[in-house]
């Protein structure tokens, strides 16, 4: 299958590489609002301007989106999706019904499938939380996320005026997992379950006390958590904070029995060496699905939650069945 990756940021990288290691995959090329003789791609694949999609949309069969969900994803992958087949990693877990919306609404009217939201959280974390509900109806679940930096949070936060550059680690707060590993199912309010560490390196000349209120009081991102905001050199983020490492966990905790006497976990936990490259193996296993899908004239919007498992993978059922099941 052809894929296209529109946006060459950390998780684009991150998908060509992903393509490579796939035998049933091939990158047709690069799509970016850069200058395309400015951009050298890891594997020596092509590079384009990002208004020459559409007039190469016969060569793609499904475009794998790339961008941030503060502002990119919201308007480009609608408008994608009204020329090809996509995929996006749309983070903003409050305005997913909104941006499913605009998505399915395009997508109907041009014949093709898309897929939002898709990564490890929401993604992977998204049917761990579905499957754990399911199985232990009498119960709570609980996702904690890092130590790790995120890569949506640290977008916003470089989209301020006056941030040069930005990373933001999300931290769970150990006496908050030690109570929900217990079976106590405590109740916990956002601010009680993580915190937020920014690092932020400012133009020069920038207000900082502007900047640290813009973080701290963004809704959807920081507003809800106890947050601090720390000022760094260009070099200090180099040396400092260069990698992108990234985790969590989804916890249900229930019982069963007459009485409710049998105590039961499920936990489901990821430790990434590299949040984009992991993510991106993500996206290119549901590019495959989005791409089987089309071809059986299902057309319209998705979540993971509309996935058969068997379409993500390269294997047919019989060697699913004799091999995984």
């Amino acid at each position: 299958m052809r894929i296209a990756i529109y946006g060459y940021g950390n998780i684009g990288r991150g998908v060509e590489l992903a393509i490579r290691a796939n035998a049933d995959q091939e990158l047709v090329g690069v799509f970016t609002r850069r200058a395309p003789e400015t951009v050298k791609t890891l594997t020596g694949a092509p590079v384009y301007a990002a208004d020459t999609l559409a007039a190469r949309a016969a060569e793609i069969d499904v475009v794998i989106l790339c961008g941030g969900s503060a502002t990119d994803l919201p308007v480009q992958t609608p408008a994608i999706a009204r020329k090809c087949n996509v995929v996006d990693s749309f983070d903003t877990h409050a305005r997913i019904p909104e941006h499913f919306d605009a998505v399915d609404a395009a997508a109907k009217a041009s014949g093709h499938t898309a897929l939002i939201s898709g990564g490890w959280d929401p993604g992977m974390f998204s049917l761990a939380r579905l499957y754990g509900a399911a199985i232990l109806p009498d119960g709570k679940d609980y996702t904690f996320w890092g130590r790790g930096v995120s890569q949506g949070h640290s977008d916003a936060i470089r989209r301020i005026p006056g941030v040069v550059d930005a990373r933001q680690y999300t931290v769970p707060i150990p006496a908050a997992l030690d109570a929900v590993r217990a079976g106590d199912q405590p109740e916990l309010t956002a601010r009680q379950k993580h915190l937020r560490e920014c690092y932020v390196v400012a133009a020069e000349g920038a207000d900082l006390s502007a900047i640290e209120t813009a973080i701290k009081t963004m809704p959807n991102y920081f507003a809800d958590y106890d947050t601090t905001v720390n000022f760094i050199t260009a070099e200090e983020m180099r040396r400092d904070h260069s990698a992108l490492p990234h985790g969590g966990m989804v916890i249900r905790t229930g019982k069963t029995g007459a009485k409710g006497e049998h105590k039961h976990t499920i936990e489901y936990r990821l430790q990434l060496d590299s949040n984009p490259e992991f993510t991106a193996g993500v996206l290119t296993a549901l590019a495959r699905a989005v791409v089987r899908l089309n071809a059986k004239g299902d057309t319209g919007c998705k979540t993971i939650f509309d996935l058969p498992p068997a379409l993500l993978s390269p294997l047919s059922a019989a060697e699913l069945r004799a091999q995984m099941l």
